[in-house]
């Protein structure tokens, strides 16, 4: 019933007659590529919304503003006739109100009625039926007894209701042009002696690929000569730079820094580690298509029922009675039937939440996901960027004896000061006198020297430079998930630094908010073992996995959601795969990549750990008022069925109780916009398990 939209990737979307999910994403040049898809109401279905051209854009990339978008005129013309039609009627003008109603259930009754005859006729033999159905059912029958006015207050409600909740989830939405705009368009390959620059679709295996100063790696590879480092932080989640040399693996979209190498490619540049992410965020999204609303799934098995009964009321009256009279009951019977409350039960609860979740900032993309949200269990953390900071600080400092902590700091950070190496910025922060050097040479994927204040000063790995009798210190230093930094001067260790990515203030507090409230916690991160371990005995996380690339992640987190509801939150684009795997996934959209806030199912404007109890705890309440009014619209149902059967109740009764009860209904569901705020000095509580029903 929601729209699945996706914008045209660094240039188009090629469509297949008939796609299926596990199709290879294939990269062409000017890097556009081919989407397998998983069903017809996945991304780029046949189904067009009504209101719209092939012409205007529709995605999510360029969402037009409310009052220009054409996909909200509809409901609203179905609104204003339906009011003008009440106003009419209130006037005593009998005919002109008839018009207008019918105008407005026209105008609403487009949004939804086409494409669930469609689905009926496709979906032959498959259960195709959903609410829609039920709507049109129900706004037939009004009409067939002269209810005009029911049947539009009804299309207005429903088109509306639906038509908010698809512009919400193409707010959020962004296509996958971010996921593959770490892959440079162009690469340089040695071919017999001679340097080249082609596109990178055209890179095979085996190739030998140049990689100069700040430049991305095209793909996968092995380097061959040189030595540099790499920010494989896009791609693996590491912090802190890898520093490659002859034999070490490269991968995709991995950023150079100074020194310059070459690596044989062990993949095509149409095949390699990130278009294996775009391929796992696609067969995830596709899976995940298949989550069925929650008044879907009661619509599908109270659809047959009610039209048999229908029927079966019709035809047995008909024989054993006065036709006219059996089949007006049937179709009273009908109408008591219809699910309008039920209909609107869902979306009010879930747009007014949705709504008032902006407020805390978080960004929920669907109705599913927030019906999801509420169910959570697990809770998986990426580390870099979503746990820690992701800038790396001092976190300890050893030195030699003759040399004082400060005076280490001010040397080391005066020679950094001319280096474009990440660690630097950390040295060079925690300095507390500014000092010049003089100079200055790096040495790629090694470290640096200079003079300061006429002494000899060297920085740079226990690999280059050794750590004498401070070689303890360091191993300790490394043990406890540390980078560390060696400082000589005057050809004499002087002191050993070590570096870490700090974990979030907030972070302990909102592990133990989320345990509170009976929420297992995991962290999959692709650092090493010791980092992850230290930062999660810190938070005081339950598991940890480390080493975990993006397919690792998300084969993790498929596990983990195969046995309980689980979120998983991250913030980068090696996050992907997982946060479309997961039941619900959450992006920490201030400082995630686009790539992650796009694959994720809810997203956050902020960058405070403690919204995620907050806004489970908010999710889990408006599902409660949602089964509430679930449970109201089904008793209303379930009263007035056997009533109209026998003819206690005519027409009018009927439709006047459905009119309340979507009043009842409808206020129930706007509480949900209420935000329950947890003090931020306190653990988050858990929420009773009592049901909601108020107004």
């Amino acid at each position: 019933m929601s729209r699945e939209c996706c914008g045209p990737i660094d240039g188009h979307i090629e469509q297949v007659p008939e796609p299926v999910a596990s199709e290879r994403v294939v990269l062409k040049p000017v890097v556009s590529m081919q989407i397998g898809v998983g069903s017809e109401n996945a991304c780029c279905g046949p189904d067009s919304k009504p209101g719209t051209s092939a012409g205007e854009p529709d995605g999510p990339d360029e969402l037009a503003p409310w009052w220009r978008d054409r996909a909200l005129a509809l409901p609203a013309a179905s609104g204003m006739l339906w009011v003008a039609g009440s106003i009419l009627g209130w006037a005593g003008l009998g005919t002109a109100a008839v018009i207008s109603y019918a105008a407005g259930l026209a105008a609403g009754a487009w949004t939804f009625v086409p494409s669930t005859v469609r689905r009926l006729i496709r979906g032959a033999g498959r259960a195709k039926l959903g609410v829609g159905l039920l709507m049109t059912i129900a706004a037939s029958g009004a009409v067939l007894l002269g209810h005009v006015g029911e049947a539009a207050a009804l299309a207005f409600l429903f088109s509306i209701a639906e038509t908010l909740e698809d512009r919400a989830m193409d707010r959020a939405k962004q296509g996958l042009r971010a996921l593959l705009s770490v892959i440079p368009e162009t690469a340089r390959v040695s071919r017999l002696n001679d340097e080249r620059v082609i596109p990178v679709a055209e890179v095979r295996e085996l190739d030998s690929l140049v990689v100069g100063a700040g430049e991305r790696v095209a793909t996968d590879g092995v380097v061959v000569t040189g030595r540099s480092w790499l920010d494989t932080s896009a791609i693996t989640g590491e912090s802190i730079p890898l520093e490659v040399g002859p034999g070490d693996r490269v991968l995709a979209g991995s950023v150079n820094g100074t020194g310059t190498f070459t690596f044989e490619a062990t993949a095509d540049g149409r095949d390699n580690s990130i278009t294996q992410i775009v391929r796992l965020v696609e067969q995830a999204h596709a899976a995940k298509g298949e989550r069925a609303r929650l008044a879907d799934r009661i619509a599908r098995p109270l659809v047959p029922l009610v039209l048999i009964a229908a029927a079966a009321i019709a035809a047995l009256g008909s024989v054993l009675g006065d036709p006219g009279v059996w089949i007006e009951r049937a179709l009273v019977v009908l109408v008591a039937a219809s699910p309008c409350a039920l209909a609107i039960a869902v979306p009010v609860t879930v747009i007014s939440a949705i709504g008032s979740a902006s407020k805390l900032g978080v960004v929920i993309k669907s109705g599913v996901a927030f019906e999801q949200l509420g169910t959570i269990r697990t809770v998986a953390f990426d580390k870099t960027g979503t746990l820690t900071s992701n800038q790396p600080e001092v976190a300890a400092v050893h030195t030699a004896a003759g040399h004082a902590r400060s005076d280490l700091l001010d040397a080391a950070a005066a020679v950094e000061g001319a280096s474009s190496h990440p660690l630097a910025n950390a040295v060079i922060a925690a300095a507390t006198t500014r000092l010049k050097a003089h100079g200055v040479k790096e040495q790629p994927g090694l470290g640096i020297t200079g003079t300061v204040a006429r002494q000899a000063v060297r920085v740079g790995s226990a690999r280059w430079i050794n750590p004498g009798s401070l070689d303890e210190s360091a191993q300790a230093m490394a043990a406890e998930g540390m980078s560390v930094i060696v400082v000589e001067i005057d050809g004499q260790p002087a002191g050993v630094i070590g570096v870490r990515d700090e974990l979030r203030p907030e972070a302990a507090e909102t592990i133990a908010a989320l345990h509170r409230q009976g929420v297992a916690t995991v962290m999959l991160t692709g650092d090493n073992a010791l980092t992850a371990a230290v930062i999660a005995t810190q938070a005081g996380i339950d598991q940890v996995h480390a080493g975990q690339l993006p397919a690792d992640k998300a084969a993790r987190i498929h596990q983990l959601a195969a046995r309980t509801p689980t979120a998983m939150i991250g913030d980068g684009i090696n996050d992907a795969p997982a946060l479309a795997s997961a039941t619900v996934g959450i992006a920490m959209g201030v400082t995630g990549s686009a790539a992650a806030v796009e694959s994720a199912d809810v997203a956050f404007t902020g960058t405070d750990l403690r919204l995620i109890p907050e806004a489970l705890a908010h999710a889990r309440r408006g599902g409660r008022i949602m089964a509430g009014n679930i449970a109201l619209a089904l008793a209303i149902i379930v009263t007035l069925f056997p009533l109209a059967l026998l003819g206690v109740l005519g027409l009018a009764t009927v439709v006047l109780v459905h009119e309340i009860a979507e009043i009842v209904v409808i206020g129930n569901g706007l509480r949900a916009a209420r935000i329950r705020l947890a003090s931020r000095a306190t653990a988050v509580e858990s929420p009773p398990e009592s049901s909601e029903l108020a107004v």
